[in-house]
C-alpha cells in the first residue's frame, strides 16, 4: 500500500452541492436520486456547510415507505431551512493530503465525509465508503 498516496486518487471531484437558497424536499430527492449520504452547501465554489441524510432522518421521516407519510415530510421540511440542519463547523482537507491522513481524521470524528479544498474552492468530497473501496483495492 502507498503511503504517500493523496486523497485526490480517491476522493469525487463531480460533486452534487446545495445552496442555502434550495429547500430540504431538493436535498431528500438528490440524496435518494443519487445514492449519496452526504451533500456539500456552497456558496459560489464555497464551501459553507455540509448535509448529511442522517441530519433529514433526525428531523423527519425521510426514509419511510408510506406514501401518506411524504405530506408529512413536507410539513416538516417546511419548518425548517437548510442552514438550520446543515454541519457548519467543518473540517476540510486540501487534495494534496495523503489517503492516511485523511483516514486518521475520519476515524477519530464522529462524520463520515470530508470536503477538499484547494484555495478556498471546493475540489471534492471524500467519505468513509471512498476509504474503505481504497482498502479493498490494496487485497
Amino acid at each position: 500500500m502507498k503511503k504517500r498516496t493523496p486523497i485526490s486518487a480517491i476522493m469525487t471531484t463531480n460533486v452534487i452541492t446545495l445552496n442555502l437558497t434550495d429547500n430540504l424536499e431538493t436535498a431528500e430527492s438528490l440524496f435518494k436520486k443519487n445514492k449519496i449520504r452526504h451533500i456539500p452547501v456552497v456558496s459560489g465554489d464555497h464551501i459553507i456547510g455540509m448535509l448529511s441524510y442522517t441530519d433529514l432522518l433526525r428531523i423527519s421521516f425521510a426514509d419511510s415507505v408510506n406514501e401518506d407519510e411524504q405530506d408529512v415530510d413536507t410539513v416538516v421540511y417546511n419548518m425548517f431551512t437548510i442552514e438550520q440542519v446543515m454541519a457548519k463547523n467543518l473540517v476540510s482537507v486540501t487534495s494534496n493530503s495523503t489517503i492516511k491522513e485523511v483516514a486518521e481524521i475520519l476515524s477519530k470524528k464522529e462524520f463520515h465525509a470530508l470536503p477538499i479544498v484547494d484555495d478556498n474552492k471546493l475540489v471534492g468530497i471524500v467519505t468513509t465508503t471512498d476509504l474503505i473501496n481504497f482498502l479493498i483495492e490494496q487485497f
